[in-house]
């Protein structure tokens, strides 16, 4: 059971930065050397740090890099899933979340033609898996992040 859990746990790279001019592009520079492609990313700032969240098409390979560029990285799980692109479907999804008590630490979407992706950071990410599956809606699993 628990190895039927874990093909939806993805890999995402958090990458802790100073927040200035071209972090961004030491990062992509980093990626590109290593023939790494960057699938998706979000930014988050704080009091002069930032977070950049990344899945990449090699996780390790991309870890190891970064750290021998001196970032601070670290691998967080999280879970991506279908919704329905229109008005209500992230409602849905988080309506079902709220109703099993699991709280979203974060989030963040992209579209995806027909759909959207919804990318979620949870404390029991097993029980948020159990739970979205048993809701029936549609979890990507990590292979998807090749």
């Amino acid at each position: 059971m628990a190895d039927d859990l874990d093909r939806y746990k993805i890999k995402q790279l958090s990458i802790f930065s100073e927040n200035r001019p071209g972090r961004l592009m030491d990062f992509s520079k980093a990626m590109g050397e290593e023939n790494i492609n960057i699938l998706a990313f979000s930014i988050a700032e704080g009091a002069g740090y930032g977070v950049i969240r990344a899945f990449v098409s090699d996780p390790e390979k991309a870890l190891r890099r970064l750290q021998e560029h001196g970032f601070v990285v670290r691998y967080t799980d999280v879970i991506a899933i279908h919704m329905a692109d229109k008005p209500g479907g992230l409602y849905d999804l988080t309506k079902v979340l709220k109703e099993a008590g699991i709280n979203i630490e974060y989030a963040y979407a992209y579209r995806n033609e027909p759909g959207a992706i919804l990318v979620i950071r949870v404390e029991d990410i097993e029980r948020a898996i159990s739970t979205i599956k048993a809701s029936g809606a549609k979890l990507l699993d990590a292979s998807s992040f090749k």
